[in-house]
């Protein structure tokens, strides 16, 4: 194990300290801010080893690093980690649903950043219990079957002996165009903002999980199955097996439609306001164009849940929330990969303040996605 300090790892900060009490995305400023500073400092050290900022392009703060890595080319650089009973249950998903997801949460980076995806790594920790099943095969069948529909090639990666809990590290990384990278900055006042897909579906899923609803055997006869079996089916494999929007990401990023772009991993409410700060900027957000999937709306009025907070607060969407200058909106397809985009509301000049309307009523959207560290989630 490396020494942490030599390393420049931060320790974990100390029980009853201001750090134990600030949310996750407060952390990761945190950690930005000493990141950059390190950086700097290697900037003016003489050791060749630095790492020469102009290589550089983007750092902590977006859906990926970027790195200038050859001309005309930026590389990008991303990484997830799922862990077992805090980002997914044995109990309510299979092996081959995981090694899907796992890679899809990173995909759904890399298009975030405008990118084409290329390769992977990944390592496992893995209970001993598991390990001498064939979960380890079906991951790897999940994982691959993903990777070969997007051509990305796991290039290596580890695994070791978890004590008790799977632990899954995903890294993938990619390319586009020098300079091109779609930031979360970059949103302007008049901008015209984007989503793809519908919302709300991944949460309906995990809500269904969560009450006890599992994903219906293949193969099993349709008269012995529920009536709703095809909208509660499709909602849990929303949550279960996401699909990353590559194609649109590609799209954006090559044509240079977008301005600013993030994934929707941990909400919309909680993403939109991750996008204004880093532009600087604020929102407008029509409630009525929200694209709240269909079969939310047909399942949550028979279950208590409202559509419309899944869909703002909900994460694992995993759709891309992105800004548009009102000149390039006429460039944007219909279609990508059969995924349509809604136009939700626009960006203003007020940073920080997001703001929805709701036929005659107008109110502030707080950030009410997931964050590891809220205890009440």
């Amino acid at each position: 194990m490396k020494d942490e300090e030599s390393a420049g790892v931060l320790r974990p900060p100390l029980a009853g300290s201001s750090a134990n009490r600030q949310s996750e995305f407060d952390f990761i400023q945190t950690i930005r801010e000493l990141a950059l500073g390190r950086t700097q400092s290697a900037s003016n050290s003489p050791s060749s080893f630095s790492l020469q900022p102009s290589s550089l392009r983007q750092g902590i703060g977006d859906d990926a690093a970027v790195i200038r890595e050859t001309a005309g080319r930026d590389l990008l650089v991303t990484t997830d980690l799922l862990i077992e009973d805090i980002d997914f249950h044995r109990y309510n998903t299979t092996a081959r649903l995981l090694g899907h997801k796992a890679l899809a949460v990173s995909l759904s980076d890399i298009a975030a950043m405008g990118g084409r995806p290329q390769f992977a790594l990944l390592s496992l920790g893995i209970p001993q219990d598991i390990w001498s099943s064939d979960f380890v095969d079906e991951f790897y069948k999940g994982f691959f079957a993903l990777a070969d529909r997007y051509g990305v090639r796991l290039v290596g990666g580890d695994v070791s002996r978890a004590p008790e809990k799977i632990v899954i590290d995903s890294i993938v990384m990619g390319q586009c165009a020098s300079g091109s990278a779609i930031r979360r900055r970059g949103a302007r006042s008049g901008d015209h903002l984007f989503v793809s897909g519908t919302l709300g579906g991944s949460a309906a899923g995990l809500r269904l999980l969560q009450r006890g609803t599992r994903v219906q055997p293949e193969g099993l006869p349709a008269d012995a199955v529920d009536p709703d079996f095809h909208s509660v089916d499709q909602l849990l494999l929303r949550h279960l097996r996401p699909e990353p929007r590559v194609g649109w990401g590609l799209v954006l990023g090559e044509e240079q439609i977008a301005t600013a772009m993030i994934d929707i991993s941990d909400g919309l409410s909680s993403d939109i306001h991750h996008l204004c700060r880093e532009s600087e900027v604020g929102a407008l957000i029509d409630a009525a164009k929200i694209p709240i999937d269909p079969m939310v709306t047909e399942i949550c009025g028979r279950r208590a849940l409202d559509p419309l907070l899944l869909a703002l607060n909900g994460g694992e969407d995993f759709e891309l929330l992105f800004a548009v200058r009102p000149d390039k909106v006429g460039s944007l397809p219909k279609t990508v990969d059969g995924i349509s985009i809604s136009e939700i509301g626009t960006v203003t000049n007020e940073p920080g303040k997001i703001r929805v309307t709701e036929k005659d009523r107008v109110w502030d959207l707080e950030p009410g996605g997931f964050d590891h560290f809220n205890h009440n989630q």
